[in-house]
């Protein structure tokens, strides 16, 4: 289980993050949504270790993140799909899939055969550049790659943005189907809220860096829910 306590987070004078609570456990997917530059991205980043918070903790089961360095919250089982992807354009999708080989020990650098089988279009473009991909395909890929390192905690920052609707419904199925399986937590970033909607077990609203709404998507109101995303 993941466990975000007090956490807060500065960029200079700015106050980004502001006594955040969350907790994401294995088998549920856990939705964080707001509006742009509410902290969404903050928050996500300073759990996967590209940030680093001010005060606060954070835990993965035992393991206290805030000690360890990015590398090593990888090898622990932290996958991170940033926003916008970040996939490598000049690399093939081969190539991309093996960028997550750095965080596995040598017994398991090998791609799963699950990753085709959840994304049978990249096993058709291994020798294709990434930067030739579709948007929809690179974020598959990108999602693929986090999958490459057989993660316990799957970190997704906004996957539908810019996304082909058919797509988008892949990319739910594949999310449904990882959290189902229970040994995997699923942290979502949306502002799309009928995605979040269809795959939240949790869901945390977030406003001016705090989490203004939090619980169990069924004892939310809709309505409360939707006035935090509209501007």
């Amino acid at each position: 289980m993941l466990k975000v306590s007090g956490l807060h987070l500065h960029y200079g004078a700015s106050h980004a993050l502001r006594g955040i609570d969350l907790v994401a456990e294995r088998g549920k997917v856990t939705c964080v949504l707001g509006r742009n530059g509410v902290g969404k991205t903050s928050l996500m980043r300073a759990v996967t270790g590209l940030e680093n918070p001010s005060a606060g903790s954070i835990h993965w089961d035992d393991i206290d993140l805030l000690a360890l360095p990015v590398h090593r919250r990888a090898a622990a089982g932290i996958a991170f799909v940033p926003q916008g992807r970040e996939i490598f354009p000049l690399l093939t999708v081969e190539e991309n899939l093996k960028t997550g080989f750095s965080a596995l020990p040598r017994s398991k650098r090998s791609v799963p055969d699950e990753v085709f089988e959840l994304f049978p279009v990249l096993k058709q473009m291994l020798k294709r550049r990434g930067g030739d991909l579709s948007g929809g395909q690179q974020q598959q890929l990108a999602i693929a790659r986090a999958l490459v390192l057989r993660p316990s905690l799957l970190v997704l920052d906004e996957p539908t943005e810019g996304i082909q609707p058919s797509i988008i419904k892949d990319i739910e199925r594949i999310i449904a189907l990882l959290a189902s399986r229970g040994d995997m937590a699923v942290i979502l970033v949306e502002q799309y809220f009928e995605f979040a909607r269809a795959l939240a077990d949790e869901i945390a609203v977030m406003d001016r860096g705090e989490i203004v709404l939090a619980g169990e998507k069924t004892a939310l109101s809709e309505d409360a829910v939707r006035g935090h995303l509209t501007v």
